[in-house]
């Protein structure tokens, strides 16, 4: 899998996890060049607190654009360590 925006490969993986329709990277497979730490946070009843990163790609921002639990609820688990994509981002089945 793929993850694009504004032409580039942000993150690509044969090793994600699709929970709720989205596909979760792991994070090492994340370029994390494109990232920029968000304070913005959201909670979720059975996979807990969720922290943000914005994308920050030749010249141009995606607010809030990808998300990570950094401890995941038990009924989670298979979460931790990944990073899952929205707001525009093409994922791609390579």
């Amino acid at each position: 899998m793929k993850a694009v925006w504004n032409g580039q490969v942000i993150a690509e993986s044969t090793d994600t996890v699709l929970v709720e329709g989205n596909q979760y990277f792991p994070l090492e497979s994340v370029n994390r060049a494109f990232l920029v730490p968000s304070p913005t946070t959201s909670v979720c009843p059975w996979k807990g607190t969720a922290n943000y990163y914005s994308l920050h790609v030749a010249g141009e921002s995606n607010t809030d654009a990808a998300w990570y639990y950094a401890q995941p609820k038990p009924a989670a688990a298979q979460v931790a360590g990944r990073v899952a994509f929205w707001r525009g981002v093409q994922i791609i089945d390579a």
